[in-house]
């Protein structure tokens, strides 16, 4: 045997030492290039979450510091359900919910028609688009003015056909959240709609060509095709809609500031207004945590449900 043929497998262990040096480098580049990312979420997501599950179980004034904080238990949880302000606003906030499939359903309703009946579709998907991108503040302010109770042209509009009192909107208890559930609805079929033209034009045209030989009308078409086709992206926009309404913060600052007689108040509006007027911090915590509960168990509810309808 030619003494140089053990050489060879002398070599593989220095192989197997850099390929594992090269790894260790490797995994160390990754970690720093997604560092920054990690960081962010830690300091700005989880903890604060960890923080906030802690802080529902305490009475604290942040302004008097961590020495008069006190630890209470659940007694925050039990004054909640008694407290009148904070069951109402979780009302409201389950009224709102309804919201949703509403502008689901025009969402695809728009879609569906302007996917295969309208000409110049560009200038629609922009046109019902704007609202969804346009500043919440302007969009605010633009029904606010629409919705005056005596100079706004929805009434004066109202007038004019010969109802002699119309309702005040924003101005009225009874009205009031209607008239936000409106505005959010008009607000939110844009980007719905956006969603659903996008899956309409995945689903494959053989489908439809097959149904036209079959001899099906278009309610059958849309039955048995469109809207088993559409469940998975129904299924997502719910589940993101119905989030969407539980962070409802922006309309009832700008319009209503939860009024009028807390007729428009949700749980983020009056979770805010205790944590930084009221200075309740413990309190306003375990506001959140119900508020994570309620979002959280809707969301298993419908990911436990969306076998029996969702198709993939």
């Amino acid at each position: 045997m030619h003494p140089l043929q053990p050489a060879p497998a002398a070599a593989k262990p220095k192989q197997k030492i850099k390929t594992g040096s090269l790894q260790k480098k490797e995994t160390i580049a990754g970690l720093l290039f997604v560092s920054p990312m990690l960081i962010g979420v830690s300091v700005l997501t989880l903890i604060p979450i960890l923080a906030t599950f802690m802080l529902s179980f305490a009475d604290w004034n942040f302004i008097a510091g961590f020495k008069d904080m006190k630890w209470v238990g659940l007694a925050n949880f039990e004054r909640l359900f008694q407290d009148d302000a904070f069951m109402k606003s979780l009302k409201n906030n389950g009224y709102f919910l309804l919201t949703v499939p509403i502008y689901m359903a025009f969402s695809m309703f728009l879609a569906v028609v302007i996917d295969k009946h309208v000409y110049m579709k560009g200038y629609f998907k922009v046109a019902y688009f704007m609202p969804y991108i346009s500043s919440i503040v302007a969009v605010a302010i633009v029904w606010q003015v629409l919705f005056h109770p005596s100079a706004g042209p929805v009434n004066q509009l109202l007038m004019s056909l010969g109802i002699e009192n119309p309702p005040k909107w924003i101005a009225d208890p009874k009205y009031a959240l209607p008239s936000l559930m409106m505005i959010s609805i008009w607000t939110a079929i844009g980007f719905n709609m956006i969603v659903y033209i996008a899956a309409l034009q995945s689903i494959p045209r053989d489908l439809y060509e097959a149904a036209d030989i079959d001899g099906a009308n278009n309610w059958v078409k849309f039955k048995s095709i469109t809207f088993p086709q559409l469940s998975s992206t129904s299924f997502f926009l719910l589940i993101t809609g119905i989030i969407s309404t539980f962070k409802v913060f922006d309309l009832i600052a700008i319009l209503t500031k939860g009024g009028p007689i807390s007729s428009t108040s949700m749980i983020v509006w009056y979770l805010y207004d205790t944590a930084f007027v009221n200075l309740k911090i413990g309190y306003a915590s375990s506001m959140a945590v119900i508020l994570f509960a309620c979002v959280m168990f809707i969301t298993l509810l419908q990911w436990i449900g969306q076998k029996k309808w969702v198709n993939y």
